[in-house]
């Protein structure tokens, strides 16, 4: 915890270049990032010290992304072990402890700010992003077979009580993770191609929050929009949220929430930046 409040100092950035011998046990390097990194692991199952879980790191990781050699870091293989470091972290995304999913779901965002590796991110033999955004997301709504032709096999046949992530902060950093996904061209295509929308439709429609609901509404415009030269499918359309109106506080089953204007001239702003935690 200690750390992670130093973390909000810009100097934090010395811990990617300090060292120290491995404490034993850790079986990492002598860089005091890969110890931090491989004792946050350890923690979620105690096999470290049964006392302690270091869940607080995972903030200390997201304010450590903030910063361009940061970002650097958790992209870049590491010699001792072969791994990138952010692969360390998706796998807490739906971790029973609150703090470390929160902190982990942040972690990734900033790094997704390094637009440039977004093609690392989306590989399936890389970083292979999508599963662990897409899943905490999902709850256990039933979709046709339309919406279900191209989604990630991890997605499909979810059980009827699958559980969507409770804290509404985290489905919103995941959504917005998401946004900045759809950056290059290929990024749009994919989360296209694996039918992002449906599970974006279904999350508007589920959690109450205003939050959320605006991410979703600002992911689902970028989705919906003509690329150069070509036109998005009839399905994307369906989705499309009329331009100067407000939505109703109540969902209708089967689309977005309802749209009511609320006096005329007023304008909602679709441009809102997305930024770093």
């Amino acid at each position: 915890m200690l750390l992670a409040n130093l973390g909000k100092e810009d100097n934090i950035k010395r811990l990617l270049k300090l060292g120290r011998s491995t404490p034993e046990g850790l079986q990492s390097n002598d860089r005091i990032i890969d110890q931090l990194l491989d004792l946050f692991v350890k923690g979620a199952d105690g096999t470290y010290n049964k006392d302690a879980n270091f869940d607080y790191l995972s903030y200390l990781f997201a304010d450590i992304a903030k910063h361009a050699e940061g970002r650097a870091y958790f992209l870049q293989k590491q010699a001792y072990d072969g791994v990138i470091p952010l692969t360390k972290l998706t796998v807490f995304t739906e971790h029973r402890s609150s703090v470390r999913r929160k902190g982990v779901a942040s972690t990734i965002k900033n790094v997704a700010f390094e637009t440039g590796q977004h093609g690392l991110f989306l590989a399936a033999d890389e970083i292979n992003i999508l599963p662990y955004l897409l899943l905490p997301i999902t709850g256990g709504e039933e979709y046709s077979d339309e919406d279900m032709d191209g989604m990630l096999d991890d997605l499909q046949l979810l059980p009827p009580d699958k559980e969507r992530e409770a804290d509404v902060d985290v489905v919103k950093t995941h959504v917005e993770t998401l946004t900045l996904l759809t950056t290059t061209r290929e990024g749009r295509d994919r989360l296209r191609d694996v039918k992002v929308y449906p599970l974006i439709r279904e999350t508007h429609l589920a959690v109450e929050d205003d939050g959320v609901r605006e991410a979703c509404e600002r992911l689902v415009q970028v989705l919906m929009r003509d690329e150069e030269g070509e036109e998005v499918s009839e399905n994307m359309q369906m989705l499309v949220r009329q331009p100067g109106k407000k939505r109703a506080p109540q969902a209708r089953a089967g689309g977005w929430a309802d749209q009511e204007s609320e006096g005329e001239g007023e304008e909602e702003d679709d441009d809102d930046e997305i930024e770093e935690v």
